[in-house]
């Protein structure tokens, strides 16, 4: 397909969205989104893999479950710590040299557990690769949103995270056959390897996202030496390019001050309710399923079968990428998150019937990881590139929070004796909250939005 001919917005001057936006998706691109789609596998790889060495641990070092806590909860905070500070930076420094040392610091970290000998130092070093993974997520997400055309973004976005689960899945496969044979040890030395490799296709063939150069006024040859894969030859016709913003831009600085401002502060806090919300049902439902299907009666292996089509329903995360391309997202991803609320609260009252649980279950599964998903495509399309790093991860940073709190959640209700109906009933609300928020952000939206989304401002030249 021929591309269109891209309008000049002045003398020689050209807008990097409509250039994108008007050719095909290069093999360039997909080297990019291929690059960013590692990233999120590895994380993923990293983030499960102490889940699948606590029982080693376990049996190695004589520790018992309460004892490994702090481990398993070390990453978590490192996570929120390395995404809360990663955006700000990123927004900054660019997208490419935050991506390029958080990678770096994953794998080191990663590399290093598998030298530890004890909790605590394991415990630090969870912490230390948790902040690496905070920092990583979202910056790949934001950088592969920048170098998708508009009408496919949310689908390329929501293709990315694929990699999430997949990766988490993969560690599984490899955990099974490799503890058995080289010891836990070796779960984190491939976790931690592989990222350092990964370190150095980063550095030779990643390139800066091209809105960030143009928003910070990179010379005109190296974001013509960007786009050159995009449009070929002719972007040496073009003396200046610009970027017209559908969202306004309240200072060139971004980062907090952005996405606090008047037009964002609404719907920046409704996506940190929103996504805070969902990681309370994920991590609930994540860490503690298995064991209330075993403690109303189902067999173990049965358990935790049923349990394991939650987070396969993840698949659905592309499908609905293609829905928000073409329909209203704030809408489309608060309906799901309402459907999320009676699909959860549906399980515990089938708990008795096998058959409809393991399809109650996928169903939940379906509608809440495509719903949590989605968010990061929402987010990259609310802000500005001047904010956009910060909002995407300041959203995932305060999230994480929320995965703590899932951890803890499900402990102080069975506390209080409740029937596994009534539980799940409860981890059902949160999903209603998600829903509230977006529907709220709907507003937010439209205030954001530019007066004149076709008015670019010459920013390289």
């Amino acid at each position: 397909m021929e591309p269109q001919q891209v309008r000049l917005s002045a003398a020689g001057a050209v807008d990097v969205q409509a250039l994108i936006d008007e050719h095909p998706l290069t093999a360039w691109q997909w080297l990019v989104f291929g690059m960013c789609f590692i990233i999120v596998l590895l994380d993923g790889f990293d983030t499960a893999a102490i889940g699948y060495i606590a029982p080693s641990l376990i049996k190695e070092w004589g520790v018992t479950k309460p004892m490994l806590g702090p481990v398993l909860s070390a990453a978590l905070f490192g996570l929120a710590t390395g995404a809360l500070g990663a955006g700000p930076v990123a927004d900054k420094l660019g997208r490419k040299s935050v991506l390029v040392i958080s990678v770096l610091i994953f794998g080191l970290a990663s590399l290093a557990s598998s030298f530890a000998g004890n909790l605590s130092t394991l415990s630090a070093l969870r912490f230390v690769t948790g902040l690496g993974l905070g920092a990583a997520m979202p910056n790949a997400v934001t950088l592969v949103s920048e170098y998708s055309p508009s009408a496919r973004r949310s689908t390329l976005t929501n293709l990315m995270f694929c990699g999430f689960p997949l990766g988490a899945a993969l560690g599984g496969f490899l955990a099974a056959r490799m503890i058995p044979q080289w010891g836990w040890q070796s779960v984190l030395k491939l976790g931690g390897a592989a990222p350092l490799l990964l370190v150095l296709a980063l550095l030779l063939l990643l390139p800066e996202s091209v809105r960030f150069m143009v928003t910070r006024r990179h010379s005109v040859e190296r974001i013509r030496a960007a786009l050159f894969h995009i449009a070929g030859a002719r972007v040496h016709q073009f003396e200046r390019f610009t970027l017209s913003e559908t969202r306004i831009v309240t200072n060139e600085r971004g980062g907090l001050a952005l996405i606090l401002a008047r037009p964002y502060r609404l719907g920046t806090l409704m996506l940190w309710v929103a996504y805070f919300m969902g990681l309370v049902i994920f991590y609930s439902l994540v860490n503690w399923m298995p064991i209330l299907f075993k403690e109303a009666g189902l067999e173990a292996k049965t358990a935790t079968l049923i349990s394991a089509l939650f987070p396969l329903g993840g698949v659905g995360a592309v499908f609905f990428g293609w829905l928000m391309d073409r329909m209203e997202p704030n809408r489309l991803l608060a309906i799901c998150f309402g459907l999320t609320t009676v699909a959860i609260g549906s399980i515990g009252q089938l708990v008795d019937q096998v058959g409809a649980l393991m399809v109650a279950v996928f169903v939940a599964g379906v509608l809440m990881n495509t719903s949590q998903s989605s968010l990061a495509a929402l987010a990259t399309g609310f802000y500005p590139t001047q904010g956009r790093a910060t909002g995407v991860a300041w959203m995932m940073g305060v999230g994480r929070f929320g995965g703590i709190a899932g951890s803890f959640l499900v402990a102080q209700l069975s506390a209080q004796d409740m029937g596994i109906g009534t539980v799940f009933a409860v981890i059902s609300i949160p999903a209603l909250i998600a829903a509230t928020a977006l529907w709220i952000k709907r507003d937010a939206d439209r205030h954001a939005q530019c007066p004149d989304a076709e008015s670019g401002e010459a920013l390289a030249h």
